[in-house]
């Protein structure tokens, strides 16, 4: 009975890894989205750039030569992560020496007071901005609060992005043509805006809440795409897949369970990179310039639920997040 569970185990991980390996290789013909593209001259905001697919963005439009400023809660984490990125670059161009550059600026996503800082240190220091990538983002966390109260998922991933996005767009429009990239999850399927609760005062479900955070951001990105028709500032939105990063860390995963969890994560999830290639794909190909308002997924225009193209609940949340992030009092 062992040597029979044994053997279904090593015949499961054969195959597993045998359809990991086609499945790389399917991704590595197709994928490479700034394969040949130059971003020589350009800046670009990574928020949550020092991990993950941030990481993996910031990795890439270097290597095409772009002003990467890598926007990080953690600076000591973020300066490792960029020296970690220029070493693996190495030999490759010496890619700082020819364009590309690296900078870390410490943003804290959970503070409004954080996103002003940096953002006027941005437009004290930057004379353009080519690129905004939202990216940072907070994954099924126990119920908690922002540094101003409010709920962590909603307050990061929407709210702290919606202020920073808004307090740059001076720039941005200054720099047209010129795009901004928001990162949200097919799981905006299951969310919802109640706007009687957007802070969670009356009922907490983490998965709920990460959930209409991410269809916040698809609303966001779709009425910031409408305000900004004619200025030369395209706005998009994408979904990366399921990746092997480390935002599932408030995913509790039984110990019995956690080595057939890795081996199907292995096998099944993107890598950082491959799930990073619709963010360099928007931010970077001519094959997107000019489209705004739409909505992506591995590199390609995909379909949105109606809640998630309702115009009417886009205006109205836009409107509250300008009072409760203090654009308007």
């Amino acid at each position: 009975m062992a040597a029979a569970a044994t053997a279904l185990a090593l015949g499961g991980g054969l195959l597993l890894a045998a359809w990991r390996w086609l499945r790389g290789a399917a991704q590595a013909a197709g994928a490479g989205a700034g394969a040949g593209a130059s971003m020589r001259g350009k800046t670009v905001i990574i928020t949550g750039a020092n991990s993950g697919l941030g990481r993996a963005a910031a990795a890439e439009l270097l290597r095409m030569r772009a002003r990467v400023i890598m926007g990080c809660r953690d600076r000591a984490r973020a300066e490792r992560a960029a020296r970690e990125i220029r070493a693996e670059l190495g030999e490759q161009g010496e890619a700082e020496g020819e364009g590309g550059e690296l900078v870390v600026r410490e943003l804290d996503l959970a503070s409004l007071r954080s996103v002003r800082a940096f953002c006027h240190r941005v437009l004290q220091e930057e004379p353009r901005l080519d690129v905004l990538i939202n990216n940072a983002g907070v994954f099924q966390c126990p119920y908690m609060k922002t540094e101003d109260g409010f709920e962590m998922q909603f307050g990061v991933n929407h709210l702290g992005h919606f202020l920073l996005t808004n307090l740059l767009l001076g720039l941005l429009k200054n720099s047209a043509p010129s795009r901004i990239v928001v990162v949200s999850s097919k799981l905006y399927k299951y969310g919802e805006i109640n706007f009687e609760d957007l802070n969670s005062e009356i009922s907490y479900n983490k998965s709920f809440c990460y959930s209409r955070s991410k269809l916040a951001n698809i609303l966001f990105a779709r009425e910031l795409a409408r305000r900004l028709e004619g200025t030369g500032v395209t706005v998009n939105s994408l979904h990366p897949g399921i990746v092997r990063t480390n935002l599932g860390r408030y995913v509790n995963i039984p110990l019995l369970a956690k080595p057939l969890f890795n081996l199907v994560s292995w096998a099944f999830f993107k890598t950082p990179l491959e799930g990073a290639q619709t963010s360099i794909y928007l931010a970077s190909s001519p094959d997107v310039e000019g489209v705004s308002g739409k909505y992506f997924g591995d590199c390609k225009e995909e379909e949105l639920l109606p809640k998630a193209m309702d115009d009417l609940v886009a205006r109205k949340l836009w409107d509250i997040s300008e009072v409760m992030v203090g654009l308007l009092k």
